[in-house]
């Protein structure tokens, strides 16, 4: 029988808030020395209810442990409750980002980060990021590759759920999968330095199998596969080679399923996205170019677009020369554009931002570009928080303020429904019961 493991990194910050030493002989010593958890109540001005649309005034939730036990306008008062009161606030789910790179970051070159630094660096630079990111409001987030670093993932995603750093639920994949020459193969170096590449290389249906069982043994929780690449508008048409035949995409989307998880996948455009979701893949992550057989097949099979404007309007504004910056102004004016075709064909959506090449912590931005572009505050909300839990295999625990859920618990000034912008500015956030933030000053 396996021994309970203990989170230490909640047992120690309470150990200090209580005057024990972190440096105690053992946790357990710790541990009985700490009083029980007493229960938590939040007070707000507000409360979202995402999936009935409104916002209900007041607010207040019940936290018993992790979990929420009771949520209205007010609740049950236990006895010795410590009771949070948050103002003028909205209280709403933590928010979930379905794509992240908590081992990239900015300031060198995504390629050259796989050259220059080491993995325990880029390792601990990620636990940095996963802290970030917990601090602005997310609560859940999905790993989408750590571009190189292989299976370092699953240390900072053990880490998190033992307690030994803070950070969001997290779902990982590890490196993700490409072909020889593919998109993330290392392709503009000297040859004869046989620089690795950011990706797991697999070449037809064997391969892929033997990459994903590999993968899945090194603690990974879902496979993250390159399906198009390099991108080029040419005479305004869009064009994306595909990596991957449908047949051979299938196989990864079965492998996966007999393993218990599901393939989500990098794809900007046609063909390799109507072969994505002839797969029956879980996402289509950056969806810039979708046909209407595509959408057809993903309204079918719920199989969510994941946009990522965030990242396109970063490097946009951030080229390095102005003939990069109009290449990638460009490609966000035809995102645009047909991601206006795609809402007006009612396919699903999920919030992700690609975080890693702009900074940790600022990806909230994902959520106003998506309401700019053309959602309305309450769909984006929608897509981020239950088509979100949902993709992440988190639905029923995570994404709704509801008894029995996980207390992932986020405060924002103003009213989201009415200013996305809202979900920029977190002052409180609960994650599974425990205060990661609450920044009174700022109401």
């Amino acid at each position: 029988m396996k021994a309970k493991r203990i989170p230490i990194y909640p047992l120690l910050m309470a150990s200090m808030l209580a005057g024990i030493s972190p440096l105690a002989p053992s946790l357990d010593a710790v541990a009985a020395e700490l009083p029980a958890r007493h229960p938590i109540l939040l007070h707000a001005a507000r409360l979202l209810d995402v999936t009935a649309g409104r916002v209900m005034s007041p607010g207040e939730i019940l936290i018993d442990g992790e979990r929420i036990a009771a949520v209205g306008a007010t609740v049950p008062h236990p006895p010795g409750a410590e009771i949070v009161d948050l103002g003028d606030t909205t209280l709403m789910p933590g928010l979930i980002d379905a794509h992240v790179h908590l081992f990239l970051h900015p300031g060198t070159d995504e390629d050259l980060q796989t050259v220059d630094e080491s993995v325990p660096q880029r390792t601990l630079l990620a636990a940095l990021a996963a802290k970030s990111d917990l601090l602005a409001g997310y609560t859940a987030e999905r790993d989408m590759g750590t571009e190189g670093a292989g299976s370092a993932d699953t240390a900072v995603r053990n880490a998190i759920d033992g307690g030994l750093i803070p950070g969001p639920r997290l779902r990982i994949s590890g490196n993700a999968i490409d072909i020889l020459g593919g998109h993330e193969d290392a392709n503009h170096f000297n040859p004869a330095q046989h620089v690795l590449s950011n990706a797991d290389r697999a070449n037809g249906p064997a391969e892929l199998v033997a990459t994903i069982r590999e993968q899945h043994k090194e603690g990974s929780d879902f496979v993250k596969i390159y399906e198009t690449g390099p991108d080029r508008l040419d005479g305004g048409v869009f064009h994306t080679p595909y990596q991957y035949t449908a047949e051979e995409l299938k196989v990864a989307v079965d492998e996966a399923a007999r393993l218990g998880t599901v393939v989500a996948v990098h794809a900007n455009g046609e063909p390799g996205t109507l072969y994505a979701a002839r797969a029956g893949v879980a996402s289509i992550d950056h969806a810039t170019q979708l046909s209407a057989e595509t959408m057809a097949l993903m309204k079918q099979k719920h199989i969510p677009a994941v946009p990522t404007f965030a990242v396109f309007q970063y490097f946009a504004e951030h080229a390095a020369s102005p003939d990069e910056a109009a290449r990638e102004q460009a490609q966000l004016e035809y995102k645009k554009r047909e991601f206006k075709r795609e809402i007006a064909a009612g396919i699903p959506f999920a919030v992700g931002s690609d975080v890693g090449p702009f900074p940790h912590g600022t990806q909230a931005r994902e959520l106003v570009l998506m309401v700019e572009y053309g959602m309305t505050p309450l769909a984006v909300l929608q897509a981020d928080l239950l088509n979100g839990a949902k993709l992440l295999g988190w639905e029923g625990q995570i994404g709704e303020l509801k008894p029995g859920f996980y207390a992932d618990i986020i405060a924002v000034s103003g009213n989201p429904l009415e200013d996305i912008h809202a979900v920029e500015h977190v002052l409180f956030v609960m994650k599974g019961g425990v205060i990661a933030a609450n920044r009174p000053e700022t109401r």
